[in-house]
């Protein structure tokens, strides 16, 4: 299974290999964004665009709300996650 992390690509850092800067919950990750862009667009054009982030590619655009959703699912997850190891007495790793 594949999980996607939404992210905001904040700043082209190579335009012509077509690489970004990518913020994923705070933490910016250089990403190749050349899946995202469309026909007639330049690498800059993107800056600002929801993605989904997958083992160094952004895959796709999403919207902010898709994106919003996703991230608080994956924080409520880490939740339960946390939860789960306290009653079983044992750290959890997230």
């Amino acid at each position: 299974m594949c999980l996607g992390i939404p992210g905001q690509i904040a700043e082209v850092t190579n335009t012509e290999a077509k690489l970004a800067l990518v913020d994923v919950l705070g933490v910016r990750r250089e990403v190749n964004i050349a899946c995202v862009i469309r026909d007639g667009e330049t690498a800059e054009d993107v800056v600002g665009a929801w993605v989904l982030v997958h083992v160094g590619f952004a895959m796709s655009r999403i919207d902010e709300k898709e994106a919003q959703i996703t991230l608080d699912l994956l924080h409520a997850l880490g939740e339960a996650q946390a939860e789960a190891a306290a009653l079983r007495g044992v750290e959890a790793t997230t």
